[in-house]
């Protein structure tokens, strides 16, 4: 992979980019500046980069890149729509990820070149639009995220910008007789300024060998029905469900995001009012929990039925 090739291009792509029309934002009543659009999120995200250079909006404090994985397939979602007959489920497209070359879909670099193409630029705009304490969290899985890290290793400035490599760990769907199943995602959490970004330890349960107690001198121990345990600054493996079929916040949506998930990440890397951007905004769950934590959002989706969904749980008309 040509690294510098692919970068000079998407650089280019992002310095030729025409701003997106704001003016046609949805803004919810919970903050001065929450916005729901819906369009070209490279664009929009141009848009906003003038916005903040002329200093009519302030730099973003958090992003959160939810983009396509390299699946090479279309996700599907069902959706509850309205009626005249009630409430219906319809079946409607969330998203493409596929990506075309010569050797067909998803086959050989060429497929792979055809993604980055997509994704670098967007890396790069979100650098730009990041204030200097500010940070960027990239959610793929394990066929593209190596080669985001190696892209963004260059837009950052190097591979000390990357501050953790977090493993989402998952139960869902089925197994495999040919491999070890595929049950987790990768984050990339990035920082702009090494010295200067935001960080505030989560903290998690940590439960003793063999669940009975130390009993050290100076540590606390507690217990629950599982067994005795300590509380420890959290680690970089995360195990939480998927959102679940009955689960009151599902919406619908293809590959939506748990909100427990996107909490932490919210909570470790922003204080309350700072500013956090899902330029992939899917069904909306980033915004959801920087609304519920005093957080500003800014939403982006190209697909008219997610920023629909998303309108409808963020109840922004």
């Amino acid at each position: 992979m040509d690294t510098e090739k692919i970068y000079e291009e998407a650089l280019r792509v992002w310095r030729a980019t025409a701003g997106g029309d704001l003016a046609r934002a949805s803004r919810s009543g919970s903050a001065e500046g929450d916005l729901l659009l819906q369009g070209d999120n490279l664009a929009l995200m141009a848009a906003l980069s003038r916005q903040v250079q002329e200093g009519a909006r302030v730099p973003v404090n958090l992003f959160y890149m939810d983009a396509p994985y390299f699946s090479n397939r279309d996700p599907g979602s069902r959706i509850k729509v309205k009626t005249s007959a009630g409430e219906e489920l319809i079946k409607a497209p969330a998203f493409s990820d596929t990506w075309a070359s010569e050797g067909g879909r998803g086959k050989g670099e060429g497929a792979m070149n055809a993604y980055l193409a997509m994704l670098v630029p967007r890396i790069i705009a979100a650098h730009e639009l990041l204030a200097e304490d500010g940070a960027l969290w990239i959610h793929l899985d394990r066929r593209a995220v190596h080669y985001a890290k190696i892209m963004t290793d260059v837009i950052f400035g190097g591979g000390d910008h990357l501050i953790n490599e977090v493993v989402w760990a998952y139960k869902s769907g089925g197994s495999s007789t040919k491999r070890f199943a595929n049950k987790h995602d990768t984050l990339l959490f990035y920082a702009k300024n090494i010295k200067k970004y935001k960080f505030f330890p989560q903290e998690e349960k940590s439960y003793n060998r063999a669940l009975k107690p130390y009993r050290f001198k100076g540590v606390k121990e507690y217990r629950d029905d599982y067994g005795w345990y300590t509380v420890v600054n959290m680690k970089d493996v995360w195990e939480i469900p998927m959102v679940g079929r009955t689960a009151s916040e599902r919406t619908g949506y293809a590959t939506q995001k748990p909100e427990a998930l996107l909490e932490r990440i919210v909570l470790a890397c922003t204080e309350a009012g700072d500013v956090c951007m899902d330029p992939f905004g899917g069904s909306g769950t980033l915004a959801a929990v920087c609304a519920r934590h005093g957080r500003g959002w800014i939403y982006i989706d190209e697909s008219p039925a997610a920023a629909g969904i998303a309108a409808v749980r963020l109840g922004v008309e």
